[in-house]
């Protein structure tokens, strides 16, 4: 079992930077991949970017590439996602999870709560 909770979410203005950061119980955290994934209001759950366990492989969706850094600190059992270049349409929830590599939602078997991230124009 891995217990996820985020944080670092809040209300910055276009062209501004936020970090979010994930935090994970339990001792196999660094044996998962962590993904962020992000839900805007009537839309789906997206992906965002993924990293391998070792922090030596990344993706990223192409409307955040360039923008976002996903990162991981395995002795603290976190991963963030430091986020620049801030847009309104990166309004949206953002949740961290662990699983698999892989850019699908599926594929990943621990989720976080949420943190709500408001880009205002």
């Amino acid at each position: 079992q891995v217990q996820l909770v985020e944080s670092g979410g809040g209300l910055v203005q276009a062209g501004g930077s936020l970090r979010l950061s994930c935090a994970a119980s339990g001792r196999t955290f660094s044996s998962y991949a962590m993904g962020w994934f992000r839900q805007a209001p009537g839309k789906e759950r997206e992906f965002v970017a993924t990293i391998n366990w070792s922090g030596g492989s990344l993706v990223y969706a192409d409307s955040v590439k360039g923008r976002f850094t996903i990162s991981r600190d395995n002795a603290k059992n976190t991963v963030y996602l430091q986020m620049n270049s801030l847009k309104p349409e990166d309004t949206a929830v953002y949740y961290c999870a662990a699983g698999m590599f892989r850019t699908k939602s599926s594929e990943y078997a621990y989720w976080g709560q949420g943190t709500q991230v408001t880009v205002s124009s």
